[in-house]
């Protein structure tokens, strides 16, 4: 909050003038805030969490968050003026501060790459911002008085669709001409944009009304009446109208009209007399702009009654709110949690409070937000990477101003600006999708939403039918309240697992391609049956790689140590890791031998053949190759609930979740990849995985069935996940951990060196793990070892891991260590070129 500020007071009365200086957040990774001193006259109008307009550097013009403001000048370097404020109210709350400057500090980056992260960049400008011409804007209706500098930037921006901030100061022969662009924003002549593809484009939507003419009185109405007696199809359409917008009852409506595509939609009017009658003046059409967010209605919806265990579970939270901070919900798959975060939300907001309700896929935002809008209608607001920057901004003007009580979002949903915060869900709390990795702050938004309850003095309810160990290991030690939801609602059961050995089934020649007999048959059963199969392929694109059957050549990447993956449907080979591609070569570029075959199969290449296995399916797939459209995800589930498909092959994506009333089979066709993994977590996610994928079958009372090809039948994993044995799993894990020391009871930082060569990267990762040793101790240092895959972007890598125990002590004091020990190496010249990134916690 601004610090109250104690004005003295001269004999004579008059006041003295204080100098105030602000502290800013600039969105640079700098290791210190800069300030900036405050001109007299914005004493009263600069606040802490709002926005200003700095010059930075000898060009740059940036704006910050403010995040103190005081009287004492910086002693290293003279304070220049800010240049202008932005906003007239905080857009960062002082929750929202103090959350920042805790990640900074807990993952060891700088505020400066917290605020980048946090605030779309509709609100962050600088000297490369754009302007352009609101698109609602007539200049011939506009009643704002222009001065002369506007009308400049008018005929500007006629001139040129689009103009930097640079280019205006050009146009205008000014260096401060912030008050002017602001001037313009506010009578909503121009928009600002960062890049072209970001465009503002408010959604805009065609009206047609009747002319004010005719409007007067009813007497009118009806003359206009009897001059369309002659021409039916006229009437036709005035008829229509008035049907949907009541004039004789209240001749006012008019004025909102009525959305074009009503009328011209309707296969009984002629588009032809619409027409005329817009061309006559009987009708006049209009633009209006309407939010991207429409007020919802509630309902129809009736809040579903919870069973008797999902009520005393709901009752066990409650009553670990009382005295915890932190509950962990470990419900079964399909035992309805949904359901009781639904009744916790329900009762936050009833009680005045905000919530929210954080999810690890955009996928599930979909189904999620269907149920809840009818719920809390206009009070429900998303938030995710596939909206837009100004959707995003919308949204969190939305909650500043109070409008959205709920939120439903992933990750990046722990940056929003709330105020009354009062309960946070983290649904699929083991999920690693909530772990960011590039660029900084790479945080875990389920750790971070634990602080961020803590600050707003909210409570966090963590849920999961496969919690990740961590949890489940602090609920265990009382740290957590643990409740346990262990029936499925209704009358739904678990489904029967059942294991196929590929290896077998290929000897006795009962596999067809990558689909045992058994697999295809029991698809061809369930499509019979009229019900739905998911089909589970940890592994996206046609085929992992190609190769030369004469010399076995195959096609790396340009820029990383992998092979590329080959993309049937757009006939290129592509790395997943940094986004190369290249044509697919007809014959080898080795030896020149047509003879090249694809190794291994994709979500692509199960697609393609189970088109051919079942062409009377309809098939449809969800990975990340078909959802990047904005609404594909919801596009593919709407048509898999609706029965538009009937088999749905997909990666993780599928595997979360998502609860469809008619799936009774699930298929899992490469179980061995999964396991075999170099990871502590393997088998901790590969458990995770089975369950969730197998737990999509049998809800609402059918029996569900999972078929899992492996070439290795008798791996312990999946006896466990066959018995849904999560305590069986979750006993080995601790134990295992406990010994290697492992998290829970170790802290993990990982430090990866990057450098354009070889030698001097290995060179550098073994300086600093000297002097990570000589601060730490060799107990505490791991390696530099190369990872598996040694290159990244034409960036050579080695690794060092830390392991702190949790009981190591002064945790911030070790964390000021290796950032001294990896700053003094990125100082040294001799490493000039090396980066050093530094991952707390890494998923």
């Amino acid at each position: 909050m601004t610090p109250e500020l104690e004005f003295q007071v001269p004999i004579d009365d008059v006041p003295e003038r204080v100098t105030l200086f602000a502290d800013v957040i600039l969105p640079l990774p700098l290791p210190k805030l800069y300030t900036y001193r405050i001109p007299y006259e914005m004493n009263d109008e600069v606040l802490v969490g709002a926005r200003v307009l700095v010059q930075f550097g000898s060009k740059r013009v940036l704006s910050c968050v403010v995040a103190r403001i005081h009287e004492q000048p910086p002693a290293e370097y003279q304070a220049k003026y800010l240049l202008e404020v932005i906003d007239e109210k905080p857009v960062v709350t002082e929750p929202q501060l103090k959350l920042f400057m805790w990640m900074a500090d807990y993952y060891l980056c700088t505020l400066g790459e917290v605020i980048n992260a946090a605030l779309p960049s509709a609100l962050k400008l600088s000297s490369e911002s754009k302007i352009q011409l609101h698109p609602n804007f007539r200049e011939e209706t506009n009643e704002w008085p222009l001065s002369g500098h506007e009308m400049a930037i008018l005929y500007g921006l006629k001139q040129k669709p689009h103009l930097t901030f640079t280019e205006v100061g050009h146009l205008l022969q000014l260096t401060s001409f912030h008050k002017i662009i602001k001037s313009l924003l506010l009578k909503e002549i121009i928009i600002i944009f960062e890049e072209i593809a970001e465009k503002y484009a408010p959604k805009v939507v065609k009206k047609i009304r009747l002319s004010p003419a005719f409007t007067t009185d009813e007497a009118t109405l009806e003359e206009l009446f009897n001059q369309l007696a002659a021409k039916p199809k006229q009437l036709d359409v005035l008829l229509k109208y008035i049907q949907l917008v009541p004039l004789l009852q209240d001749l006012s409506l008019n004025e909102a009209g009525l959305e074009k595509n009503l009328i011209t939609s309707n296969p009984h009017l002629s588009l032809s007399a619409i027409n005329t009658l817009i061309k006559n003046g009987v009708l006049e059409q209009f633009d209006t702009v309407v939010s991207r967010f429409p007020m919802l209605e509630r309902g129809p919806y009736v809040m579903p009654e919870l069973s008797t265990a999902q009520a005393a579970a709901r009752d066990s939270v409650l009553e670990y709110f009382g005295e915890k901070d932190t509950v962990l919900l470990h419900g079964i798959t399909g035992s309805g949690k949904t359901e009781i975060y639904i009744d916790l939300i329900q009762k936050a907001v009833e009680a005045g409070g905000q919530v929210l309700y954080l999810l690890p896929e955009i996928a599930l935002t979909a189904q999620i937000v269907t149920r809840l809008k009818r719920v809390f209608g206009d009070r429900l607001g998303v938030y995710h990477s596939k909206f837009s920057d100004n959707e995003r901004v919308e949204v969190w003007n939305g909650i500043l101003s109070g409008r959205f009580q709920v939120v439903i979002g992933v990750r990046s949903s722990v940056f929003l600006p709330f105020h009354g915060l009062s309960l946070i869900i983290v649904d699929e709390e083991h999920e690693p999708s909530y772990k960011q990795h590039e660029p900084a702050p790479r945080y875990n938004a389920r750790e971070v939403a634990l602080i961020m309850a803590q600050y707003h003095g909210a409570k966090t309810l963590l849920g999961s039918a496969t919690p990740s160990i961590e949890s489940y290991y602090h609920s265990l030690s009382g740290r957590w309240g643990l409740v346990t939801l262990s029936e499925r609602f209704g009358e739904a059961t678990l489904p029967q697992i059942e294991l196929v050995d590929v290896r077998q089934e290929g000897l006795k020649k009962n596999m067809l391609s990558h689909f045992s007999q058994k697999l295809v048959h029991a698809i061809e059963d369930t499509l019979h049956k009229k019900e739905q199969v998911i089909l589970f392929q940890n592994r996206r694109g046609y085929a992992p790689f190609i190769d030369c059957n004469e010399c076995a050549w195959i096609p790396k990447c340009r820029n990383c140590a992998v092979s590329l993956s080959y993309h049937k449907f757009s006939n290129e080979l592509r790395c997943h890791y940094c986004g190369y591609t290249e044509r697919k070569p007809n014959d080898c570029p080795a030896c020149g031998s047509t003879m090249l075959k694809t190794v291994g199969f994709g979500t692509e290449k199960i697609e393609d053949e189970l088109k051919l296995l079942l062409p009377q399916a309809r098939i449809q797939r969800m990975d990340l190759d078909t959802t990047k459209k904005k609404n594909s995800h919801q596009q593919i589930i709407e048509d898999f609930e609706n029965l538009r498909t009937d088999v749905l092959v997909g990666t993780q994506m599928v595997t979360k979740g998502l609860d469809f009333e008619h799936v009774s089979l699930v298929g899992i066709l490469s179980a061995d990849s999964i396991i075999h993994f170099p990871d502590f977590r393997a088998h901790e996610r590969a458990f995770q995985l089975f369950v969730q994928v197998s737990g999509r079958a049998g809800r609402k009372g059918k029996a569900g069935k999972v078929l899992i090809q492996t070439a290795n039948p008798n791996q312990p994993i999946f006896q466990k996940v066959m018995e849904n044995d999560y305590m069986g799993l979750y006993e080995q894990e601790i134990a295992e951990r406990q010994k290697f020391r492992y998290p829970p009871f170790v802290r993990i930082i990982q430090l990866t060196i990057k450098h354009p060569e070889a030698r001097p990267a290995e060179n550098a990762a073994i300086a600093l793990a000297k002097a990570l040793t000589d601060r730490l101790g060799p107990k505490s240092v791991l390696g530099p070892e190369a990872p598996h895959i040694f290159k990244i972007r034409n960036q050579f890598l080695q690794e060092i891991h830390i392991k702190l125990d949790r009981d190591s002590g002064n945790l911030k004091l070790i964390k000021q260590q290796i950032q001294e020990a990896v700053f003094q190496l990125v100082q040294n010249k001799e490493f000039k070129n090396t980066r050093v990134v530094i991952d707390v916690d890494p998923a």
